[in-house]
């Protein structure tokens, strides 16, 4: 179980800061990992009171937070700055930073320097790559330079086009094998977790015998050591599809929206602000005040002479 540490100020207990060694800890206890991601400070604070174990500032930033279609037009300056202020509402979680399509397909070199840049500049604990493949060997580069590596296999969104699509993987033996030897690729070079994304439950239960490292699920069933979903998926803060896998535990777009309907009413309405909205002055002060804007000297000015 995890540690307690002090009193967070909330209410809640502090635990000890979720290290590498520790989700392997909780792999071998069966304990649960909780996975989240979070694109900002606000969410990051939520995820840490609501004492998630890994936070992950994913590429899903591009469509949750920016508006794009798809992952892929996310970059390295985008991710750092998300990644940056993640970091400053966590004192908990593991941090996890996703690279970007394009900052580690080319080159072991160019893979070693975004990660690099990724821990140095936000501050993240590790970073996270998808596919098997070539990206075998840039996690083992990774890993070689020091810093530790999550894998993720199954459904990768920055390859989605060349997948078919958003859809589930491995529903063929010859699908589910090539999973497999990805997994067990990335496992070898050091990775210390994977993720498992949009694949069949008892694909994944099988597979998950012959994985040694931390397990993390999204749309591949119950198996796996822990679970991650969207931040705005999970929250009902993002419309629109969501993919079958995603529950939503609240609904807050809905909320916001009517926070903001309230707003603007009370504000066309002149209802707001009220009184209790306001600060005073002394009554000698505005008088004063009345009387330096009566002034002849004043009301012959010009903005221009000011």
């Amino acid at each position: 179980m995890s540690t307690v540490r002090t009193d967070t100020g909330h209410g809640t207990p502090a635990r000890e800061p979720v290290t590498i060694q520790k989700l392997g800890e909780m792999k071998l206890a069966g304990e649960p990992i909780v996975m989240i991601t979070a694109y900002d400070h606000p969410s990051a604070l939520v995820a840490e009171e609501a004492g998630v174990d890994v936070v992950l500032v994913g590429d899903s930033a591009a469509m949750t937070v920016l508006g794009h279609d798809s992952t892929v037009p996310v970059g390295m300056d985008e991710m750092v700055m998300l990644a940056s202020a993640v970091r400053r509402g966590l004192d908990t979680p593991l941090l996890v930073g996703d690279l970007p399509f394009g900052s580690y397909e080319a080159s072991n070199e160019d893979a070693v320097a975004n990660a690099q840049r990724f821990i140095k500049e936000s501050g993240c604990n590790a970073v996270k790559l998808e596919r098997g493949g070539a990206s075998v060997d840039r996690a083992r580069a990774i890993v070689r330079a020091g810093i530790p590596v999550m894998g993720h296999v199954g459904l990768t969104p920055q390859t989605a086009d060349a997948l078919g699509g958003y859809k589930a993987q491995g529903r063929s033996a010859d699908a589910a094998a090539r999973i497999a030897e990805e997994a067990l690729a990335l496992q070898s070079v050091g990775c210390f977790s994977i993720v498992f994304e949009a694949v069949p439950s008892e694909v994944v239960e099988e597979l998950c015998r012959h994985i040694d490292v931390p397990t993390i699920g999204i749309g591949a069933g119950p198996a796996t050591d822990g679970q991650v979903l969207v931040f705005h998926d999970l929250l009902g803060i993002h419309t629109g599809h969501t993919a079958k896998f995603v529950k939503r535990y609240a609904n807050l777009h809905d909320e916001m929206v009517r926070g903001a309907r309230t707003y603007a009413s009370e504000v066309r309405e002149r209802s707001f602000p009220g009184p209790e909205h306001g600060y005073a002055v002394e009554p000698e002060e505005l008088e004063a005040f009345k009387e330096y804007l009566a002034a002849e000297s004043l009301a012959a000015r010009s903005p221009w002479d000011w």
